[in-house]
């Protein structure tokens, strides 16, 4: 009997693109409606390590991958976002080829490294991280139930975007990213 249709749409959280805010691992930490607009429109880094993951699904980014970029584009900006590109998300949505679990049930895909998140936080002081893989942590740390990476993000106030896709489709500098 209203005078307007309303509909309710809900869905599973954690599984498609979407933020972690810091809140997501840290009690009492910030949450998404508190991380200000500014926060959310910033320059674009990609580093692309998708090649090395063709090869092998249990490389990790290195420091080796931040200088190669530095060396190409400049030093990465503060205040940025930096995304790193595996190319995984060309297994979505098929939930088995992005887990790509061996015949133990061990999880085998790609993430960042200790090494080169605090680098990125703590000397180039981005705002932000992403990548295409289900979490922060490689596949075979998950396995063993260690979000240490993904906890390390958060703990310094910083948030991310997980299942990222169209990297590929993006330029590596000079971007921005809106989210």
């Amino acid at each position: 009997g209203d005078d307007y249709q309303v509909h309710h749409y809900a869905h599973v959280g954690q599984w498609g693109t979407h933020v972690d805010p810091p809140v997501h691992f840290i009690k009492g930490a910030r949450t998404l409606d508190q991380i200000p607009v500014k926060e959310m429109l910033l320059p674009l880094v990609v580093l692309d390590i998708s090649t090395r993951v063709a090869a092998d699904p249990d490389t990790v980014v290195n420091l080796a991958d931040v200088a190669a970029f530095e060396k190409k584009h400049g030093r990465i900006p503060a205040g940025s976002f930096v995304a790193l590109r595996t190319d995984w998300s060309k297994r979505w949505p098929e939930s088995a080829r992005m887990h790509n679990r061996d015949a133990d049930g061990v999880a085998h895909y790609p993430g960042w490294s200790q090494e080169v998140l605090t680098c990125l936080i703590e000397e180039r002081d981005v705002v932000a991280v992403g990548h295409e893989t289900i979490d922060t942590d490689p596949g075979l740390a998950v396995t063993q139930h260690d979000y240490g990476l993904e906890r390390y993000v958060l703990e310094k106030d910083r948030w991310q975007i997980e299942l990222l896709t169209n990297l590929d489709q993006v330029p590596v500098a000079g971007a921005l990213i809106m989210a």
